[in-house]
């Protein structure tokens, strides 16, 4: 395996059974992502890539082939260490946010510190530059119910930054978004991205976030049908300059964000 890879599924099998039912969600996927990558998984409800992600980020093991994940193999990982690897080496970006309601940014930011053992001065520095770095330094005592979905979502980029993660994957990332803030959510990824060179993997199911990545590839029927790259990925800060102007308020209203 080249040191450039930070994904590689080998073959990479998924079935789940239904009782008499056996359910094929991926069928001998092979795909390398190497490091600095802006990828989009695409496909419809069904097709595979919602498996492929969840093998990706340690949530599930395959039924065969191999995972490796910046060189180590975890494909048959216990769930002890597989929550290890996840902590330090993955962030994870959703689309319900899943922010605590009672925390603070911060304290939703410092959270996958506190489970890797951080001191909690180094915490709190971690947790303002992250917040500073997507834009966010002044909200750091603010309660999700506080934010808008935009800045909300922002705040859970900043929280899969902290642990300087191999690897970002963000699973429907503008989902819950408007136009314009989907394009404020992307501006960040691809700055990220091109600024600190944090490979990103994007799950989505909308065509014109996907043009934002350099690379798309896309599932049907548990197979990885096309992987092509971009020719020219679309600009989120272009168009964020010529979109209409729209300012950004908290709406209050009662929260429904879930537990991380």
């Amino acid at each position: 395996m080249s040191t450039d890879e930070i994904i590689r599924l080998e073959n990479v099998h998924k079935t789940y059974h239904m009782g008499d039912v056996v359910v094929h969600a991926l069928r001998g996927v092979s795909l390398v992502v190497t490091r600095g990558e802006l990828v989009a998984i695409t496909g419809p409800s069904g097709s595979g890539k919602s498996t492929m992600m969840n093998i990706v980020g340690c949530l599930d093991h395959p039924s065969a082939g191999r995972y490796l994940l910046d060189g180590i193999d975890v494909s048959t990982r216990s769930r002890i260490e597989l929550a290890d690897i996840r902590n330090r080496r993955i962030g994870f970006v959703f689309q319900g946010f899943n922010l605590l309601a009672r925390m603070s940014a911060r304290e939703n930011v410092e959270l996958p510190m506190v489970f890797a053992g951080v001191a909690p001065a180094e915490q709190a520095r971690r947790a303002r530059e992250a917040l500073a770095a997507v834009g966010l330094a002044d909200k750091e005592h603010s309660q999700p119910h506080q934010l808008s979905g935009g800045q909300q979502q922002r705040v859970a980029i900043a929280r899969a930054l902290v642990n300087d993660p191999a690897l970002i994957l963000a699973d429907e990332p503008t989902g819950n978004l408007d136009t314009r803030t989907s394009l404020e959510v992307m501006e960040i990824f691809q700055r990220l991205n091109r600024e600190r060179g944090i490979t990103i993997v994007i799950v989505t199911h909308e065509a014109d976030i996907a043009r934002h990545t350099r690379r798309v590839m896309t599932f049907r029927d548990g197979r990885l049908r096309h992987d092509v790259p971009v020719g020219r990925p679309r600009d989120a800060h272009e168009e964020l300059l010529r979109a209409p102007a729209a300012s950004e308020q908290p709406e209050f209203e009662e929260d429904t964000s879930r537990a991380f």
